[in-house]
């Protein structure tokens, strides 16, 4: 005797221990093995200082629902969880928790402070990663990583002492993004531009010696501060006798020159660019070729440092405020125009960031570009949808030297050494620091104060993960992987590294796939923020509703690329379909239990509606699974969705129905067999995408097979194919829906039972009714089922559903009693004639007419058409009842 499911659904029953039995089964581990193939998914980290939102709930549905559907094929599926570090939040958010302590970080010393974050990590660091369990995520916590554990710190110092003595890492001054909030240089990819309100200033700059003037318009006037020339385009005709003179810039009152330059656009403004090379990526260019000075006028905390004069401290904006009322003052501002422009931001804190020169540790992009550009032109790599290609190439074909220092003290420190007396500079790995110099002999040796960009780090996540540099098994089995799952707003900050990274430390792609899902957005299409008030915490859904209604609220209707919106009535009918599943799965396990099935059918003994049935769920298995080797994961699970509940529920549980509830009936037993089948299989095409439910169900179900996750998953078998057969039931469903779409036009209750008449002339039809009588019949709300080939003894009034191939009558008194019928509708009559007199009244009066809202005279005009029409068809039944 199988145990019983409970008679309610209750997911907080059931998922916790269903999670810990599938640890303790160790069904989430893999290792390597010759001979199963493998399948690897390398799960984006998320920040230790994170809490679960729905991008990642988004994000790990997606990824688990693969791994579960690999594992049920017989791959032996891999998927490697673990988190990142996070730099700059991470730092953030520990000094920000030591300063509510009275702590000072710079007090306390790098050391003190490295204690304090790794206790941090300690303490929090662990939460999202329970909270991705929560979820469902069947990844080998066995391997869980973390970017600064030993192996993976061990692969960053690997990967930048070859790239160091390759000279592909050098230390120069160039024009980074700085965030004065942080303290630190951020990448390219870090900063977001937003489109923000600002001004042009028109100024003048004397041309020396004469009482000639040049007009510029900036906006940023603070940084003039540190101009050392303006430009003009060199086939400006305006301007061909400044080339080589002097202006005097204002307030600093020093004569700069004015240099020839094709970066100049002449038909923008004034054709005349102030050039500030510490200030300005396209100036720090523009003064290499010309080998202009790089002043660089501002501190690190976006306040005027003392090459700024008089306004030396004052914060940017009030230094800006300043410089523009002196230069009004001094008769040199020409004008102020409004102006929206790009400005740059940090991703994290939202400041505007502060283009500046610094001594700072680059990756030369150019060559390690190249192969990532060509794996994806070759084909070795694609993007799914592949519109992404257009990012990724983009990116990569104009890609600059990437910054990778980081002026912080949490992160992996730069493996590079200093002798203090000669200044030779010296890579080695932590475990192998020099104690003296190498040139010198000396041992005043200092490391480097920077750490190394967060995405340094996680760019060698998918090998680093496997034990690179150390050629493992794993490494050998699992690499390089096969999917990577995430969104499209981070392919330029971790993608392309990855992608490169790997090309250039293993000589392979770090995977072959690269999934890219939309952001989860809220009912209303908008992004999800603090700022808004408007995110969701899964948690909270999932102890409302459970993990299984969450996923499969995120996964359907879900396809690559998109954004989704998250409504809580999507959620709710999420809920309302796992509590179908389970009230078929205890009907259908209630009526087995009467019962003894075989394991193995003679397929002869199966009515048509069992073959009907057996066949549909077949050709799904097939559908399904090319969608989800085709990453269709949104279109898959609708299709199981409907099948589920209208096919095998609504449809096929309603026929069998009588044969169940007779035990005469000798294809009782071939119901209840077909009905398992069915469901096993159903169970099993879910469970990728409600791992929980189906797991409950299938272990009720099955006594045999202890976990539905290590089940084979469902395959096109030939034998249950019965073509004919799914016809033959798909047009008595076409006379069934003809049938009640008639009854409820007339609005005749269930309850009343008539006789239905099938006519055709063609024999295979009137059998295909002949055959399943008994099922029709209870479909069909009928007490009669008669078949016959033409229309013979069949009434005048006798109502009709055609379908292809016969016709469906029913006649008009079985359906109504005309006495009753009549009185019914004279009443509707009389009510309707009141309502069209009152709205023809309002709309004859005049005063109604010119005061009332235009909106309100045409809701009345359109009620007093709707009566009209209601009118005609009520008069036109009672036509037909008084024949």
């Amino acid at each position: 005797m199988r145990k019983e499911l409970g008679k309610t659904y209750n997911p907080h029953e059931i998922e916790g221990r269903l999670y810990e039995k599938w640890i303790g089964k160790k069904y989430f581990h893999a290792q390597a093995d010759r001979s199963r193939k493998p399948f690897t998914i390398v799960m984006p980290p998320p920040n230790v200082t994170g809490k679960l939102h729905m991008g990642h709930a988004l994000d790990n549905a997606l990824q688990d629902t693969l791994i579960r559907y690999k594992r049920m094929q017989g791959y032996n599926a891999l998927w490697i969880p673990g988190t990142d570090h996070a730099s700059i939040s991470t730092e953030v958010k520990v000094t920000n928790k030591l300063k509510d302590e009275g702590i000072d970080k710079y007090e306390l010393g790098r050391e003190g402070f490295l204690k304090a974050a790794w206790k941090w990590k300690e303490e929090y660091g662990g939460t999202i990663t329970s909270q991705l369990r929560k979820i469902g995520s069947s990844c080998d916590w066995d391997r869980e990583h973390f970017t600064m554990d030993e192996e993976c710190s061990a692969a960053v110092e690997e990967v930048f002492i070859k790239l160091y003595e390759k000279g592909y890492i050098y230390k120069g001054s160039r024009i980074i993004n700085w965030c004065p909030v942080c303290g630190t240089s951020i990448s390219d990819a870090e900063v977001e531009h937003e489109e923000q309100a600002g001004h042009f200033w028109h100024i003048k700059y004397p041309i020396a010696g004469t009482d000639e003037f040049v007009e510029i318009a900036t906006t940023r006037p603070e940084t003039m501060l540190g101009d050392t020339a303006v430009a003009v385009h060199p086939e400006d005709e305006r301007y061909q006798h400044l080339i080589g003179k002097k202006v005097l810039l204002p307030i600093v009152n020093k004569e700069i020159p004015v240099v020839a330059d094709s970066y100049v656009d002449k038909e923008f403004g004034t054709g005349v660019v102030k050039i500030t090379p510490a200030h300005d990526p396209n100036d720090f260019e523009v003064g290499k070729r010309h080998n202009l000075e790089e002043i660089n006028v501002m501190n690190d905390d976006a306040t005027i440092n003392e090459k700024g004069g008089k306004y030396a401290g004052l914060d940017r904006y009030e230094a800006r405020k300043q410089i523009v009322a002196e230069l009004d003052h001094m008769g040199l501002l020409v004008k102020v125009e409004p102006h929206s422009h790009n400005v740059g931001t940090h991703d994290r804190c939202g400041t505007t960031v502060e283009p500046l020169i610094k001594q700072q540790w680059f990756v030369k992009m150019e060559e390690m570009a190249k192969p990532a550009i060509a794996a994806l032109k070759e084909g070795r790599l694609k993007f799914v949808p592949e519109r992404f290609n257009k990012t990724y190439l983009h990116w990569l074909e104009n890609i600059r030297d990437w910054c990778i220092s980081r002026q912080l003290w949490w992160g992996h420190r730069i493996p590079v050494y200093y002798c203090k007396e000669c200044g030779e500079v010296m890579a080695a790995k932590s475990d192998n620091k020099p104690c003296t110099c190498a040139k010198c002999g000396s041992s005043n040796i200092v490391q480097d104060e920077d750490v190394l960009d967060t995405w340094f780090s996680s760019a060698l996540w998918p090998f680093s993960t496997l034990g690179w540099p150390a050629k493992s098994e794993d490494l050998d089995y699992f690499y390089p992987t096969d999917v990577l799952v995430t969104g499209y707003d981070i392919i330029f900050f971790w993608v392309i590294r990855m992608v490169f990274s790997a090309l250039e430390q293993t000589g392979k792609e770090p995977f072959h796939t690269v999934l890219i899902h939309g952001l989860v957005r809220d009912s209303q299409g908008r992004k999800m923020s603090k700022s808004l008030g408007n995110g969701i915490d899964p948690l909270e859904v999932i102890d409302q509703y459970g993990a299984d209604a969450l996923r499969l609220t995120l996964m359907t209707g879900n396809a690559p690329g998109n954004d989704m919106r998250f409504y809580f009535e999507r959620v709710e009918a999420s809920r309302n379909f796992a509590n179908k599943v389970w009230n078929a799965s205890r009907f259908i396990m209630m009526n087995l239990d009467k019962a003894q099935i075989p394991e193995e059918m003679d397929l002869s003994r199966l009515t048509q509606s069992d073959k009907w049935i057996l066949s549909k769920a077949n050709s799904l298995a097939k559908e399904v699974t090319d969608n989800m080797d085709s990453f269709e994961l949104g279109i898959a699970v609708q299709k199981i969705y409907d099948f589920i509940w209208e096919e095998f529920c609504d449809w096929y549980i309603e026929m069998v129905k009588p044969r169940l509830y007779n035990d005469e009936d000798e294809t009782k037993t071939a119901a209840l067999w077909t009905l398992q089948k069915v469901l096993i299989s159903s169970l099993k095409l879910l469970h990728p995408y409600m791992p929980f439910i189906t797991e409950e169900i299938f272990c009720t179900l099955q006594s045999k097979e202890e976990s539905i996750m290590v089940s084979q998953w469902p395959v096109f078998e030939e034998q249950y194919h019965f073509e004919a057969d799914e016809n033959a039931v798909e047009m008595m469903k076409a006379a069934v829906k003809g049938i009640r779409n008639v009854r409820a036009e007339m609005n005749v209750p269930p309850s009343r039972k008539a006789k239905v008449i099938v006519v055709s002339e063609s024999e295979e039809i009137r059998n295909v009714f002949e055959t399943s009588r008994v099922f029709f019949a209870t479909l069909g709300y009928a007490n009669e089922v008669l078949v016959q080939a033409d229309k013979d003894g069949i009434a005048d009034d006798a109502v009709s559903a055609v379908i292809h191939g016969a016709t469906i009558y029913i006649p008009f008194d079985e359906l109504v009693d005309r006495e009753k019928e009549k009185e019914r509708l004279t009443k509707e009559k009389q009510k309707l004639e009141g309502e069209i007199k009152r709205a023809a009244g309002m709309l004859s009066n005049e005063k109604f007419i010119s005061k009332a809202p235009a909106a309100k005279v045409e809701e009345e005009k359109a009620k007093l058409q709707k009566y009209t029409d209601m009118l005609a068809q009520v008069e036109e039944r009672l036509a037909n009842l008084s024949k």
